[in-house]
Parts: structure tokens; C-alpha cells; sequence
């Protein structure tokens, strides 16, 4: 019988450092660990559901939509977007349920994504990892990143972490991604029970 992959789950807003920590895990790590992110499938959607800022009959309002809010962008996903979301959860559990360790990073922008992932990877060990840094970075590395548009890790500071509850915390701003990285794994390989998820289902996401 193969053993499953154990799974950690990085969540936080735009510019924070998923990706970036998601690949420190994969250096540090003794065994191979998949990565599986929001931008990968993103990027893997036809270019005509990528919208920026899509009119209600543009194809681009049914993927993932960029929109600008009150002078700041949102991300707004219709009925492709959000299919898309689904596909890519069950993406991870089933590399997990092969063997294969797995990190995915994402933002939880609505309840609706946690419970998912809630549902989707019951029966597998799973990280839920926090990542955080102060505003003033987020803002820095938002400018420095090409395609990227101001307001974006604004918006979603707070939204990405309503209702959620972690195993661990990590700030990108104060350590560096190894670091991260070290303490994400060490806390993986010490999953304490209940874990997050486990709590989560049971009290379901807070806020």
C-alpha cells in the first residue's frame, strides 16, 4: 500500500513570498516536494478568461478577473475561475495521495475556498502555514514585480486569513525563505493533533 504525501498549505496575500518560500522548502527539504500554486493554473487558463477588468459578457469575467475597487485591485473569479480553483485542489491531493509530498500556495480570499480544501484533503497530513510580512514590504515588493498592480497586496492584506486558523505563522520580512522554510518543515514533520484542519472542521473557518 503507498503511504500519502503529507501536504502543506501556505496562505497569505499577493507579493508576501509563497512562491519564493514555497521553492526554499523544496531546496531544504530531504525528500521531493511538488509544488502546486494559484499562478501555475492561472497561467494555464485560455488567455481570454484572464480578465482585466472584463465586462459581465466578456469571457474574462467568468476566469480570473482583475479588477480596480475603490482605487485598489481585487481578483474576481466566475463560474471558469472558480472550476479551475476546484481543479487545482484536487490536483494536490491526488499527488499527495501517490507518495509525493506536496506545498501549494494560494489565497483564500473567500470561506468557500477553505471549506473546500477542508473537504478535499481530509485523510492527508497538512501544514496550514500563515505567511505574513509588514504592509511596507508587501508595497516594495509589489512595485518591484513586473504585471503586478498597486493595491493588490493592500486588498487582500486581511481578506486571505479571515476565519482561518494555522499550525504555523511564518513573517517573510523578518526571516529569510530558508529560514521559513526550515521552520515550516520542522513544524510538518511535529503536526501536532488536532492539526488546524482538524479543529477547522470540527468549529469550521472563524470570522
Amino acid at each position: 500500500m503507498i503511504s500519502r504525501g503529507s501536504i502543506i498549505l501556505l496562505n497569505g496575500t499577493s507579493s508576501v513570498g509563497k512562491t519564493t518560500l514555497a521553492r526554499a522548502i523544496q531546496d531544504v527539504s530531504p525528500t521531493p516536494v511538488q509544488h502546486i500554486s494559484l499562478d501555475q493554473f492561472r497561467d494555464g487558463m485560455p488567455g481570454r478568461y484572464r480578465g482585466m477588468n472584463s465586462h459581465s459578457d466578456e469571457p474574462g469575467s467568468r476566469g480570473l478577473n482583475v479588477v480596480p475597487v475603490d482605487g485598489v485591485t481585487q481578483l474576481r473569479f466566475g463560474d471558469v475561475g472558480r472550476l479551475t480553483l476546484r481543479g487545482m485542489r484536487r490536483a494536490a491531493a491526488a499527488f499527495a495521495a501517490t507518495g509525493i509530498d506536496v506545498v501549494v500556495d494560494d489565497l483564500l480570499l473567500e470561506p468557500d475556498f477553505l471549506r473546500d480544501y477542508l473537504e478535499v484533503f481530509t485523510g492527508f497530513d497538512v501544514t496550514f502555514t500563515g505567511v505574513h510580512c509588514d504592509l511596507e514590504v508587501l508595497e516594495s515588493r509589489e512595485q518591484a514585480r513586473p504585471g503586478r498592480f498597486p493595491g493588490t497586496a493592500a486588498a487582500h492584506f486581511k481578506q486571505v486569513h479571515v476565519g482561518c486558523e494555522y499550525d504555523i505563522q511564518v513573517d517573510t520580512g523578518r526571516q529569510s525563505p530558508s529560514e521559513c522554510a526550515e521552520r515550516v518543515l520542522a513544524a510538518s514533520r511535529d503536526l501536532r493533533s488536532p492539526s488546524a484542519f482538524e479543529r477547522l472542521r470540527v468549529g469550521g473557518p472563524s470570522g
